[in-house]
């Protein structure tokens, strides 16, 4: 069974739109966010036209409602990654805050000066700075799992990395550059075998195939809401329960105490306390939606219909003299190609492909690390999702020679 996919993008009404008259657009920039389903916008507009008030505080019908919706989202998220509990999804702005969120509760409580933690090259900014940062105040070491000549994690070296008994394995599930998906349960079975505890970065991986964190045993996972087509502003971090009950609170505030007096405090049960003062409460509903959405359709159908393209995205790309592709093989990858063009900036690529209304991202994507390993300072990259067509492939290789063509 394939997806119907003209049905899916009536979904977006957004893909209607002509970003100049006469120009309509072919939106190839999921990777750095998705468009968002009229679903989610309907259950957005939807609280603040008939529920708008504040959870957790009130007890009149609205209050009631609000809060019901809030925390019924929750439930279908943990139900979509499958947690064994709505409790162990923590409501965070984004992937970001997720990964810092553990940095500055679970890191900082547990990890002492000369303790390992390893990532790798791969990593988005958001999954190296905060370590970064715990690196200068406590002295932790960092040690990274290094990229090969064909895109893939070095596994050999990464065990040799374990024998040096890390505290912490944080890696990305997929390369918002390369597209590589990286072997998570394999990851996380040696880094369990080693002694360490794994945080997963699943703002790439989640909204693109089936991801079961019971399946996987990782210990954390952080991921974005807007990423799997539904609301900027808001993501989650799932965590263990036995890990999340012993850290402490990572804000203080409103919502995220049992009791507080002038001289001490006692922190709210899970997840409440690290959620403190009024939340995104909209964007939890959208975030809700964006997962039975997606649901609806079925993760693995998507996870093929993406494949598809990007396979016949990369055969295309290669037919262009001139054009480099970054990442591996289409079966190693998920739906990003990533490229440079000989003697051609790729921010000049990405302005000149506006002009035919096509959308692709250019720079670095915050994963400058791995841009300087290949020597390059940027890339253009295109990206897709349950809504691309071959069609919107074929206009994107069209005007990848008009670019060539407006050079030489």
């Amino acid at each position: 069974m394939t997806l119907d996919i003209q049905k899916i993008r009536n979904d977006f009404p957004i893909l209607d739109r002509e970003v100049r008259p006469g120009v309509p657009l072919v939106y190839l920039d999921s990777t750095a966010t998705a468009q968002k389903p009229a679903r989610v916008l309907s259950a957005m507009e939807d609280y603040y036209r008939l529920h708008n008030a504040n959870i957790h505080r009130g007890v009149h019908t609205l209050a009631e409602e609000a809060t019901g919706l809030y925390e019924q989202a929750r439930s279908s998220i943990a139900k979509f990654i499958h947690a064994p509990s709505s409790s162990q999804i923590i409501y965070t702005r984004n992937t970001t805050e997720s990964i810092n969120l553990v940095a500055y509760s679970w890191a900082r409580k547990n990890l002492q000066s000369g303790d390992l933690v390893i990532l790798t090259e791969m990593e988005h900014h958001s999954n190296l700075v905060p370590w970064h940062i715990l690196a200068a105040e406590k002295g932790i070491v960092l040690e990274f799992i290094p990229v090969t000549g064909d895109y893939l994690l070095d596994l050999d070296e990464y065990q040799k990395l374990l024998t040096r008994s890390p505290k912490l394995v944080s890696f990305t599930h997929m390369s918002n550059v390369l597209g590589t998906i990286n072997p998570a349960k394999d990851i996380i079975q040696m880094a369990h075998a080693a002694g360490a505890i794994t945080l997963l970065d699943g703002a790439q991986s989640v909204p693109h195939f089936h991801v079961d964190v019971q399946a996987l045993d990782v210990d954390f996972m952080a991921f974005s809401a807007h990423k799997m087509v539904g609301p900027t502003g808001i993501g989650a971090l799932y965590g263990k329960k036995e890990l999340l009950e012993l850290m402490p609170p990572f804000l203080g505030g409103g919502d995220m105490i049992k009791e507080v007096k002038l001289r001490s405090f006692r922190p709210n049960d899970l997840p409440y306390k690290f959620e403190a003062g009024t939340p995104a409460i909209a964007e939890a509903i959208g975030f809700g939606a964006a997962a039975e959405y997606l649901t609806s359709i079925d993760m693995d159908q998507i996870a093929q219909h993406e494949h598809e393209i990007t396979n016949y995205a990369l055969q295309r790309l290669e037919e262009i003299p001139g054009l480099k592709i970054f990442g591996p093989a289409a079966r190693h990858k998920g739906g990003v190609a990533a490229f440079t063009l000989n003697g051609i900036h790729p921010h000049d690529v990405a302005q000149i492909l506006d002009r035919f209304g096509i959308a692709v991202r250019a720079g670095h994507h915050c994963a400058q690390p791995l841009h300087e390993k290949f020597a390059i300072q940027a890339t253009s990259r295109a990206s897709f999702y349950l809504y691309s067509t071959r069609a919107e492939v074929d206009i994107l290789i069209e005007g990848i020679y008009r670019v060539k063509e407006y050079f030489d």
